[in-house]
């Protein structure tokens, strides 16, 4: 007997991926959580039947939320990490020899542990001295802070369910006043291809350059992840992308990446036309 996991991107297109077997099944108090472990991408992890990471393309999204933001500003030191349960952006930002704290908060403890004993490739510097773990809503938890941190990345879940809250006026309004001076937030912005992930894409996009003077959005191709084209916002009080990045003092750092490198920070910025017409006749 064959196992498939099989995931709707729309009414009409389907995703899936032969499994080998299932790992783990539960339920939480915020979505249901499950593992499996397939030849194709290795252990894969989903809520509520969406796919979150697998083993085998996680270094691209991970890659991309995270270096694109720290080779913008090498001198960042403080990081909020909001959602990011399965740990891949942690692990990445903790590279940084420099960086000096990590508050990650996520809503569901259980995702946590889960990844932890069936994702420790992502998982694997959750322990890191430098990283504070808080189990709580983050739309809640950003709105207390005020000129904290250099660099927030939302690492979120789709715009619904526990995530919904993160893309709304109020929580980018909140990660503005959490920023010092020069902050920088980063997003996952949804793809653009299908209909209904682009109309959130927009949603999202409309309501960053409410707030940030310096808006951008950039791309990177997640084989696992919706049509396979993912997009991610750049927002910031100061710095540009493109005409800030430091490319000599990031390559100095020796940091061996599998995805990201100097010339792709630059290409990623390069949008196809019908993305730059969808971001700009963006609405809510």
């Amino acid at each position: 007997m064959e196992l498939w996991y099989t995931e709707q991107h729309t009414a009409n297109v389907r995703f899936s991926i032969k499994v080998d077997k299932p790992l783990y099944t539960g339920q939480s108090e915020f979505q249901r959580i499950d593992v499996f472990n397939s030849h194709e991408f290795g252990n894969f992890f989903t809520l509520d039947g969406l796919m979150m990471v697998t083993e085998k393309d996680e270094f691209i999204y991970h890659d991309m939320i995270v270096h694109v933001p720290m080779a913008t500003n090498p001198k960042i030191k403080n990081v909020l990490v909001i959602g990011a349960g399965d740990g891949g952006t942690v692990r990445e930002l903790t590279r940084y020899s420099t960086l000096e704290h990590i508050d990650m908060v996520e809503i569901d403890k259980m995702v946590v542990d889960v990844c932890r004993e069936y994702l420790p490739q992502t998982a694997c510097k959750l322990d890191d001295p430098r990283v504070k773990i808080y189990f709580e809503d983050g739309l809640k938890f950003v709105r207390s802070k005020e000129n904290v941190y250099d660099l927030i990345i939302v690492d979120s879940t789709d715009p619904f369910g526990p995530g919904e809250g993160l893309f709304t006026r109020e929580f980018y309004g909140n990660c503005f006043k959490a920023l010092k001076e020069d902050g920088i937030l980063v997003n996952q912005h949804e793809s653009p291809y299908y209909g209904e992930y682009a109309k959130s894409m927009q949603r999202a996009h409309k309501r960053i350059r409410e707030f940030f003077p310096v808006c951008r959005v950039y791309q990177a191709h997640i084989p696992t992840y919706p049509s396979g084209h993912w997009l991610f916002g750049f927002a910031s009080k100061k710095f540009d992308p493109l005409t800030d990045i430091d490319e000599q003092a990031w390559n100095s750092l020796g940091l061996k990446t599998k995805y990201y490198n100097t010339e792709i920070h630059k290409g990623c910025f390069a949008l196809p036309s019908y993305v730059k017409d969808l971001l700009l006749n963006a609405e809510d």
